[in-house]
Parts: structure tokens; C-alpha cells; sequence
């Protein structure tokens, strides 16, 4: 079952952040570190530990590189491309915010170190590709790494091929965007939602002089994927290019469901001191009551027709693939008795149910409207009985079940056994709710189930 994560980004967002976060709600670090030993390079390490920003408990993920890779991050002292009397011409790039990005001495693949190597997006896939790691997780982070690609291109007004990576090719944001990746697929989140991005304003200097926030790259990527961004007083990079490229391949909504239930909440550090804690959190939400979901409600009111025309069209829709059918009596002009006819339908069936209705009923006049429902997730089971199998409709509210037999799988039992409908009925719940108190929560038969019927 897919889960919907939300990501809160009142204090930016980075690599190091994100997986930070992910970690916190339960991504599981011995998966991730089993991936992150088998990328084909060397000069790193990871740890994982606990911090406090503004005295709230947070978790920190953090790349340690050996002397030949060591990077720091020095953008404090180039915000407003100040550089208090130092001197420093390494190839920083535009996610050194977070991300720990300069381009000191990465190590080829090959093992060897060399100073200021630049990796392009065919070397960086070469490494992707030569890392144990799920498809899944695979491509989100040539995802990611592609998003980067294109941003960087635009910038620089070159080939895509042809773009070389300063910071975002070093290591520790490979690591850093493998591990999101990573964590992102073990905890199964489908869908990510992110109201906005707040990011931070004066100027950084990177590898190409002195950058206004936000930087290129990360503007590119605001525009080109529609981010909703808010801008705000706080001096420095809040956003850095991994963490914009991370919303940009994971984003599929801006809207938080109007109620739901917050399963868990991770808290990620960031390495900068602001005015504002340096946290991004991530929650794990699921809507009350059930998904949401668009359906078309057609009414026409008929008071010259039969019953039996009656009962035949509502034969005819559901035949059609109507979710439901139903006459309520009402008074029309003049006072006179008559049916209102209702029906639910999809979009794609409108015209279907439309043309049933003015063949088979004696009406000129449909009304349609578009309603949005909630509804709960369902499944059928077969439930085991002393008069055999019969389909139960399971239906979940959190982690709750309630048990629906079904009618014609009770019916036909009924009929073939010549016993009364609720007696099998009872038997098709009692024999789902054994099944799922067995299976989810490995009771013994007869145990009490885990959720109300």
C-alpha cells in the first residue's frame, strides 16, 4: 500500500536534510549502508547521530571524507560575497549550503585520487549503475542527477553531454542523492506533498564569482518544474540545487489533504546556523475517511414511467457500469407524485448512462454534476466457512478493518444449502476476521481480531 509523505521546508532543503529525515521516520539505516558500501569509489564514510537545533531533537546524517576529499563548507563567510580576508579559489559549486559540495581531490573510479575532478552525467550514471541498489531507488536518482544536468546546462547555455558537475559530481552529494533515493523506496512513499519552498536571499560565492540567491541552478529548477517557492529575509542559500533537484523528482502535489491522520514525523539537521533552526521535517500522513475521489451524479425527475420500466433501467445501468443506482420519491409541479432518479458514475461512462436514460425512461432532462467523495480502501478476500468460501469486501480506516461479505457469494450459498442468508453471512465475517487476526498480528485461532467488524 503506497504512503503519502509531507515534506515541510520552512527552513530550506538539502541532501543531507532529506535523508536525515527519511532516516527519522524509519528508513533502515543497515539497507542504506549496504548500498552506500557498494558505490564503486572510495575517501568516505557515514554516521548517523542525534543533535538539537533550538533544543529540539533532531537526526544528522553526515558524510565524513578523508583528507584527500575533505570539503568545507565556506559559504557563510562568502554571503554577500564577503570573503573576511581569505582567500579561496577551490571549485566551490552552488549546493555547498548542505550538501558539503567543493570540489577538492575526488577519486576516480578507478580508485585513484585526483584534485578537482569534474564528473559528467555518463560518469555519474556509470556509477549508479555499478551500485547494488534497487531499480526503483536507480532511477530516482538518475532522476535526480538528470534534473541537476539540465539546470546546469541551461545556466551555462550548454549541451546537456557537456555539463560537468563542480559540486554535485563530488562524492559526498553523490552519496547524499543515492541515500535519498534509497531511503525514498525502502519506506514505499508514493506520493510526496510539498506546500512550498523557503528560501533565503543575498549572494553566495561559488566556483563561477559571486551568485545572487537563489543560484542559478536552483532558480532553473523552480521555473521548469513550477515549484512554489517564498522568499524570505533570512541571509543565505536556504535551498541548495540537490535539495530543489530532490522536491523537483519527487513533488506530486502542493495540497495537504483537508483531514488526515499523521502517522510519524522525521526530523532532518542541516549543517547551517540561521535565524530560524536549520530542520526540514517530514511527516507520514494518511487522509481520514478514506482516499479522495472525483465521480459524475446524474438526476432526472420522472413521474409518468411504470415500476417495472423503472426496475429495468436501473438493471440497464448498473449492467453499464454504474457505481450506483437509486429512486427517491419526491412531489413535482402541480403536486404530483414521482421518482427522482440518481446515479453515480465516472466521467468516461457519462454519455453511457445518459443515452440509457432517455432511450428506457420517458424523460427530457438530465441534470450532471461533478462531486468529489471519500472513500475507504478496499480489497476482497476469500473467507473461509463450514459452508465454504464466500468473498468478504475488506475495507480499512488507519489500521482498522470492518468486514463486508459480499451479496451474491452469500446469496448462492444460501440458496445451495438451503440455509438462512444471515447465518452465512455471520459465518463469512466470523471466518474473515480469524483470517486477518491470524495473519496480521500472528494470534493463534481464535484470538480477538486486531480492529472492529
Amino acid at each position: 500500500m503506497g504512503k503519502t509523505l509531507y515534506l515541510e521546508c520552512n527552513s530550506g532543503i538539502s541532501g543531507d536534510m532529506t535523508v536525515a529525515a527519511l532516516l527519522d521516520l524509519g528508513a533502515d539505516w543497515d539497507v542504506l549502508k549496504a548500498v552506500l558500501d557498494s558505490i564503486p569509489a572510495h575517501g568516505f564514510s557515514v554516521e548517523k547521530s542525534r543533535v538539537k537545533k533550538a533544543g529540539i531533537d533532531c537526526m544528522d546524517f553526515h558524510v565524513i571524507l578523508d583528507r584527500e576529499h575533505e570539503n568545507h563548507d565556506h559559504d557563510m563567510e562568502y554571503l554577500h560575497g564577503h570573503d573576511h580576508g581569505h582567500s579561496h579559489d577551490h571549485a566551490h559549486s552552488h549546493d555547498h549550503a548542505h550538501d558539503h559540495g567543493h570540489d577538492h581531490a575526488h577519486s576516480h573510479d578507478d580508485g585513484h585520487g585526483h584534485a578537482h575532478t569534474h564528473r559528467g552525467l555518463a560518469e555519474i550514471t556509470d556509477i549508479l549503475d555499478r551500485t547494488a541498489m534497487t531499480e526503483g531507488a536507480r532511477t530516482l536518482a538518475k532522476k535526480i542527477f538528470r534534473i541537476l544536468a539540465e539546470s546546469e546546462a541551461r545556466a551555462h547555455a550548454v549541451p546537456l553531454d557537456q555539463v560537468h558537475f563542480h559540486e554535485v559530481g563530488a562524492i559526498d552529494s553523490i552519496v547524499d542523492i543515492v541515500a535519498v533515493a534509497v531511503c525514498v523506496d525502502n519506506l514505499g512513499i508514493d506520493q510526496v506533498i510539498v506546500p512550498k519552498l523557503c528560501e533565503g536571499c543575498g549572494t553566495v560565492r561559488c566556483q563561477h564569482g559571486i551568485l545572487p540567491v537563489p543560484v542559478p541552478a536552483v532558480a532553473n529548477i523552480l521555473e521548469a518544474y513550477g515549484l512554489p517557492v517564498e522568499f524570505t529575509s533570512v541571509q543565505g542559500e536556504l535551498v541548495t540545487p540537490t535539495g530543489a533537484a530532490i522536491v523537483a523528482a519527487l513533488m506530486t502535489g502542493s495540497r495537504m489533504p483537508d483531514r488526515f491522520r499523521l502517522v510519524k514525523t522525521g526530523l532532518g539537521a542541516g549543517k547551517r546556523q540561521y535565524e530560524r533552526p536549520s530542520i526540514l521535517r517530514a511527516m507520514m500522513v494518511e487522509e481520514n475517511g478514506g482516499e479522495r475521489d472525483v465521480v459524475w451524479k446524474l438526476e432526472s425527475d420522472i413521474d409518468d414511467c411504470t415500476g417495472e420500466t423503472l426496475g429495468y433501467v436501473m438493471e440497464q445501468l448498473f449492467a453499464a457500469g454504474a457505481r450506483d443506482v437509486h429512486y427517491t420519491p419526491v412531489f413535482m409541479k402541480k403536486n404530483r407524485p414521482a421518482w427522482q432518479l440518481n446515479v453515480i458514475c465516472t466521467e468516461a461512462d457519462l454519455e453511457t448512462m445518459e443515452h440509457i436514460i432517455f432511450l428506457e425512461t420517458t424523460t427530457i432532462g438530465i441534470r450532471r454534476m461533478k462531486v468529489e467523495r471519500s472513500v475507504l480502501k478496499r480489497e476482497i478476500r476469500k473467507a473461509a466457512t463450514e459452508f465454504g468460501q464466500v468473498d468478504v469486501k475488506v475495507c480499512r480506516v488507519g489500521e482498522q478493518e470492518k468486514f463486508y461479505p459480499e451479496y451474491e457469494s452469500v446469496a448462492a450459498i444460501s440458496r445451495e444449502k438451503g440455509l438462512p442468508y444471515r447465518t452465512v453471512y455471520q459465518a463469512a465475517v466470523n471466518g474473515a476476521v480469524l483470517a486477518a487476526g491470524c495473519q496480521s498480528c500472528h494470534r493463534q485461532p481464535g484470538s480477538a481480531p486486531p480492529g472492529p467488524v
